[in-house]
């Protein structure tokens, strides 16, 4: 299958006892080595926020390979690249300035797993509050053509990007469209199955309505376990992807408590039929929705 399943983000304090063992520390074990027995791929987070240093990026390749020949990871541009910083007014005509060095650190941190063969997508990540007009779009393409050596796909949150002219100008750019689950509150992008590239992406955020816009902390937003019945939804669309695509990423980025890494068990076990293979800690803190379709390691 070329369907790559993971979560968003590896490194959760609330995943302690629950996604990994307590002892996974003193075994000297490392998180990603050990998500790689259950999981395709991961979504690289610490990259929005900073650089991944190349020796980490590296090392990080080797672990996974030695448990999963196969795995893949995404990886988030740097926020400078997308986000306007905290505080500041949005500019007008849009523009966002990122120093030479950032970018090369960006760079450098991208090429060390794109170098082992194992970069998957970067994930160019867009705010809701960042709309499709002649500003926006002319930033939103140059930035696409300034990174066109790595396989990029969009996460727009807005609905105004739901145009059928920029799908064809992303096609035209070979990058892949990112179909998110979210909250659906006032202008936000509604659930879409679209392909534009030979990748393919899906970002399940959980439904947290009451939290999404309101949350001081982020954990309270993606505070959110799906029901299998919203799953049925998006398997229907994955397989709908992947049958245009040579490979598809669905990540789950509903973090909180290790329930991310629940949902994409269950999918993983919808879109292949088969029993998958899960983390025993997280099988006994779910039970209900695991121990059906889960067989503990």
């Amino acid at each position: 299958m070329n369907i790559f399943v993971g979560t968003a983000g590896f490194s959760y304090k609330d995943w302690e006892g629950v996604v990994y063992p307590d002892d996974l520390k003193k075994r000297k074990i490392h998180p990603l080595e050990y998500l790689a027995q259950f999981f395709d791929c991961c979504e690289i987070n610490t990259s929005f926020y900073g650089h991944i240093r190349p020796n980490v990026g590296k090392s990080w390749c080797d672990k996974t390979a030695a448990v999963n020949p196969n795995f893949q990871f995404t990886a988030k541009l740097f926020q400078g690249f997308t986000h306007i910083p905290r505080g500041a007014k949005s500019p007008s005509p849009f523009q966002l300035t990122v120093s030479p060095k950032d970018e090369g650190l960006t760079r450098e941190g991208l090429d060390s797993i794109a170098s082992e063969g194992r970069l998957g997508a970067v994930l160019v990540q867009f705010p809701v509050s960042f709309k499709n007009a002649d500003d926006t779009r002319d930033y939103l393409f140059s930035l696409v053509r300034k990174f066109n050596q790595y396989p990029l796909v969009l996460e727009i949150r807005h609905e105004s990007w739901n145009d059928p002219e920029i799908l064809g100008g992303l096609a035209e750019e070979g990058v892949g469209f990112c179909n998110i689950d979210q909250p659906r509150l006032g202008k936000s992008l509604r659930g879409t199955a679209h392909v534009t590239a030979p990748v393919g992406y899906v970002r399940l955020h959980g439904r947290n309505y009451k939290e999404w816009f309101q949350a001081d902390n982020r954990n309270d937003r993606y505070n959110y376990l799906y029901k299998p019945k919203e799953l049925e939804g998006w398997k229907e669309r994955i397989t709908h992807i992947t049958q245009q695509t040579e490979k598809t990423f669905v990540v789950a980025n509903n973090h909180f408590k290790g329930q991310a890494a629940v949902n994409a068990l269950e999918l993983k076990n919808m879109l292949s039929g088969e029993r998958v293979k899960a983390p025993k800690p997280l099988v006994e803190h779910y039970s209900e929705q695991l121990m059906a379709i889960a067989e503990p390691v």
